[in-house]
C-alpha cells in the first residue's frame, strides 16, 4: 500500500537498534503489518458477552484476547472500509474502537468507583470513557484538555458512551494542576497519557516517521517532566499515578520517570500487564537513571502485536 512507503531516518533506526538489539529485524517487519482491529466493550451500556452475542449475530468474528479482561476484542473477519465506525452498536456508545496497548493505562490505575480520578491530557477520551465504566459512572472523573477542537471529541465521544460522573476542563494541564494545588484539590489517582512523538504508531500512522525529529523528542521530554512534576503536586498521600505514551523514546519514558524519583517523594510500583513487554532501560546516552525505572513496561509492537507503548505506575509516599 502506498501509505507505507515512508521510509525511517538513519537516526531513528539507530536508536531503535540500540533499544531493540536482536529483536530489530522483527519490529522492522511488523510494521508494514495492518493493526488488528480492536474494539473494547462499554459495560455501561451493555456487557461483554452480550455485545460479543451481539457482533457475532452479524456475523463478525470475534476473539477475547485475555480471559481475565472480557471487554477487550478483537476482530478477526474481513470487514469493509469503515464498517466497524458505521455500525449501530458503535454509534450507539456500546464499544469503543480502541487499540489495545491504549487499554493498558486504565488497567493499571484501576479507578475505582469511590475514587477521584484526574486524567490531564484526555482527548479523544478512549482512556476517559475506559475508567468511566471501570468506575461504573461513579465517584468524580475530570477529564482535561487544552485544545478545542479536540474537546468537541472528548465531549461527543463521552456522550456517545453514556459517562455521567465526568467534569470536562479546558485548561493547560500545567497550569490546571497549578490551579488545583492552590485551591488544595488533590486526587486519588492520576493518569498522565502524555504528548509524545508517537513512535508508537507507526503501523496505524506510517506517516510518523516522516514527521520524526530528534529535537522534537527533547523538547517533549522537557514539557512531560513539567507536567509530571505538576501532577505529582495534586496527588493524595499514597495516591496513584500512571504516565504512559505511544512512543519508545527513553527521553520521553525513563527519562521522565527517573526525574520524578529525583525530585519527588514517590516509587515505582510494580505492575502486571496482560501481554509481553520489555522492562524499562535503566541507561541511555551516557545517563544512568533510578534503578527502579526497571519495573516500567515497553510495549513493542513485535512482543505483543499491538502499537508501541510505554506504561508505569508512580505512588505517592504516605508521608
Amino acid at each position: 500500500m502506498a501509505k507505507r512507503n515512508y521510509e525511517p531516518k538513519p537516526l531513528f533506526i539507530e536508536r531503535m537498534k540500540k533499544l531493540l538489539g536482536k529483536d530489530f529485524d522483527s519490529y522492522m517487519e511488523i510494521l508494514k503489518k495492518e493493526p488488528v482491529k480492536s474494539i473494547r466493550c462499554n459495560t455501561i451500556k451493555i456487557s461483554s458477552e452480550n455485545l460479543k452475542k451481539r457482533l457475532e449475530e452479524k456475523g463478525w468474528e470475534i476473539k477475547i484476547p485475555f480471559k481475565d479482561y472480557p471487554e477487550i476484542m478483537i476482530i478477526t473477519s474481513e470487514l469493509k472500509p469503515g464498517e466497524v465506525g458505521r455500525s449501530i452498536e458503535h454509534l450507539l456508545g456500546y464499544f469503543y474502537m480502541q487499540e489495545i496497548a491504549s487499554m493498558l493505562p486504565p488497567l493499571v490505575l484501576n479507578p475505582k468507583k469511590e475514587e477521584s480520578v484526574l486524567d490531564i491530557c484526555a482527548s479523544p477520551g478512549s482512556k476517559t470513557t475506559q475508567m468511566a465504566a471501570m468506575m461504573e459512572n461513579q465517584g468524580l472523573l475530570i477529564a482535561n484538555e487544552v485544545k478545542f477542537g479536540r474537546i468537541k471529541i472528548l465531549a461527543a465521544n463521552t456522550e456517545r458512551c453514556g459517562v455521567m460522573n465526568l467534569i470536562i476542563t479546558r485548561r493547560d494541564g500545567i497550569a490546571l494542576c497549578n490551579q488545583f494545588k492552590k485551591n488544595k484539590i488533590f486526587f486519588d489517582k492520576i493518569l498522565l497519557d502524555a504528548p509524545c512523538s508517537g513512535e508508537g504508531t507507526i503501523r496505524s500512522t506510517p506517516r510518523t516517521l516522516e514527521r520524526w525529529n530528534i529535537n522534537t523528542i527533547k523538547n517533549l521530554s522537557k514539557l512531560q517532566k513539567s507536567l509530571i512534576a505538576s501532577a505529582i503536586e495534586i496527588l493524595k498521600p499514597n495516591g496513584e499515578l500512571v504516565y504512559s505514551t505511544c512512543t519508545h523514546a527513553p527521553e520521553e519514558n525513563e527519562e521522565v520517570i527517573d526525574f520524578a524519583l529525583k525530585n519527588f517523594d514517590v516509587k515505582v510500583e510494580k505492575i502486571n500487564l496482560p501481554l509481553k513487554t520489555a522492562e524499562g532501560i535503566t541507561e541511555w546516552e551516557n545517563k544512568i537513571y533510578d534503578k527502579q525505572v526497571k519495573l516500567t513496561h515497553r510495549v513493542y509492537p513485535n512482543l505483543s502485536d499491538t502499537e508501541g507503548f510505554f506504561v508505569s505506575k508512580l505512588r505517592k509516599k504516605n508521608d
